[in-house]
């Protein structure tokens, strides 16, 4: 959970993160503490190192094979001129190999894990000696000159070449973030359900059995969705739209505990509701937002959730009064957690903003709609 102070906090992003170098290339720094190790093996995607549904990583592989492609024709250029023109000429076909392959590894990223460890190279390797030839073919529709046999062989060659490193980044990217992934998803699973959040509301249900029975019915209702979502698959997506509503029936069981003290005002946009987000996104931090900004007042506190649609990205707003200074110190697991799970699905498509001034504490998420 957040540590509030008193003093204005930079802006923390996703896209920020993403432009140190090893960041760029994909490597996801694992910026969690240590933790216990799970007793059973993580739960870990398979098809992640064929993810490449990412604008980030489809920006990367591009200008990594267009740096490539310009080094390996100034090797061979005799002068400026030709080596613009071969770099021109290659770039048509690099880019429609590159793109071709991409694509078709996004649109059967289930198949690939499927396959045998040999056989995901060689069919991959195969793809991108085929792109290189298409591509090569689209050029010669602009050439008199006819292909030689071994210009063919060699383009086909250095396809399946760049395919195989293509897959090598991948799969080295993949490994590098398991650590990270792992880490998140454990520090997922034990910020779900807090002991004291379920004593407290076992014990609001237990004082309204009697008084409103028909209330204490709906408070259990509302735990029990919570926790249903709690043991559900951490490695799936979620729309916006099931995170408000999560988020709608925990802080309708904080109302109970809080009464008038906890003042919510929902703004929210129906178009944004088709966002896919990691799940338990919102719930941990509008949990934050009370225990950190209501909890600690006397006169309680007042907690804005907006969602919002701009064009192709949804952006969602948590904003909350500031309390007085907490009685409990506070961490930045969960924190960390939510940035950790966002860079891991959207990429730096995804951005993770705070603010925070004397009265207030604002929260900005970015991600593609």
């Amino acid at each position: 959970m957040l540590f509030f102070k008193r003093r204005a906090k930079p802006s923390h992003s996703v896209w920020h993160e993403s432009m140190q170098l090893s960041n760029w290339l994909g490597f996801a720094p694992n910026e969690l503490p240590e933790l216990p190790q799970l007793s059973t093996a993580p739960l870990l995607d398979p098809t992640r190192a064929f993810d490449v549904c990412h604008v980030g990583l489809v920006l990367r592989a591009v200008l990594g094979v267009q740096l490539l492609l310009g080094l390996g024709t100034a090797i061979v250029a005799k002068d400026a001129g030709q080596w613009l023109t071969l770099t021109a000429n290659g770039t048509v076909v690099t880019m429609f190999a590159v793109l071709s392959w991409l694509l078709i590894v996004c649109a059967a990223k289930r198949l690939w894990p499927r396959l045998p460890e040999p056989a995901q190279w060689l069919a991959l390797m195969a793809l991108g000696a085929i792109g290189a030839l298409l591509g090569f073919g689209l050029l010669s529709l602009t050439s008199e000159e006819p292909a030689s046999v071994w210009r063919v062989a060699s383009i086909a060659a250095t396809g399946a070449s760049g395919a195989a490193l293509l897959l090598a980044w991948l799969k080295l990217r993949e490994h590098t973030q398991r650590p990270a992934d792992a880490l998140a998803q454990l520090v997922e699973l034990q910020s779900r359900i807090r002991p004291h959040f379920l004593f407290n509301t076992l014990n609001s249900a237990i004082a309204l059995v009697q008084v409103d029975p028909a209330r204490a019915e709906s408070v259990l209702e509302d735990l029990a969705e919570l926790f249903r979502v709690a043991l559900a698959d951490a490695s799936a997506s979620v729309t916006l739209a099931e995170e408000v509503e999560l988020a709608r029936r925990y802080l309708a069981i904080e109302q109970i505990r809080f009464g008038k003290r906890l003042r919510v005002i929902w703004r929210l946009d129906p178009e944004a509701n088709a966002a896919r987000v990691p799940p338990l996104l919102l719930q941990p931090l509008v949990e934050n937002a009370v225990r950190h900004g209501v909890e600690p007042n006397d006169e309680g506190g007042e907690l804005e959730v907006t969602t919002m649609r701009r064009g192709a990205e949804v952006e969602i707003r948590i904003v909350n009064t500031v309390g007085a200074p907490a009685r409990t110190a506070g961490h930045g697991l969960a924190l960390r957690n939510v940035r950790q799970r966002l860079k891991l699905m959207h990429d730096v498509a995804a951005r993770f903003d705070l603010e925070s001034t004397e009265r207030r504490f604002a929260l900005r998420i970015q991600v593609p709609l």
